[in-house]
């Protein structure tokens, strides 16, 4: 977790290729093992340094980690809103509305088994953007963006 805290800083200090770098390096150390969870967080912190398509690649592989770690890592179980919100942001940036709005609903769905507070409350007002945005139609970049949603 230390190494990926890391490369995210670097990504958020304005390396993201770098950052990019440092990830894909510790996801090749781990992308065959058994720690489901790791693959999950370093898979979604990855998806935030690619455009929309690459991002889907990413946040499906965490979120198929995400499933994989269910068991023996509950707490995993906290990233699934933010995960559904940022593949419905990226489907709906790719104009795939449908699929984007499969995903808005899922994330705002599993948003309210969140414990209430600012970050739960974040993701409900970025639900609502992207929400707003697939209605519309638009496949503009959600502005501004944060923790959970590409830019």
């Amino acid at each position: 977790m230390a190494a990926i805290g890391q490369a995210v800083t670097r990504g958020r200090e304005g390396d993201p290729d770098g950052a990019r770098d440092e990830l894909l390096t510790l996801w090749e150390s781990i992308a065959g093992g058994a720690d489901s969870f790791h693959q999950c967080v370093l898979a979604h912190y990855l998806a935030d340094l690619y455009g929309p398509a690459e991002a889907i690649r990413w946040d499906e592989r965490a979120l198929e980690a995400a499933d994989r770690a269910a068991e023996t890592a509950p707490q995993v179980a906290g990233f699934y809103p933010s995960l559904h919100l940022n593949l419905a942001d990226n489907h709906r940036r790719l104009g795939s509305f449908d699929t984007a709005t499969a995903h808005v609903t899922a994330a705002s769905d599993l948003v309210s088994s969140l414990p209430g507070g600012p970050y739960a409350e974040q993701l409900v007002q970025w639900i609502e953007q992207v929400a707003e945005l697939v209605t519309q139609r638009s496949t503009e970049p959600l502005t501004p963006a944060g923790d959970g949603v590409q830019e």
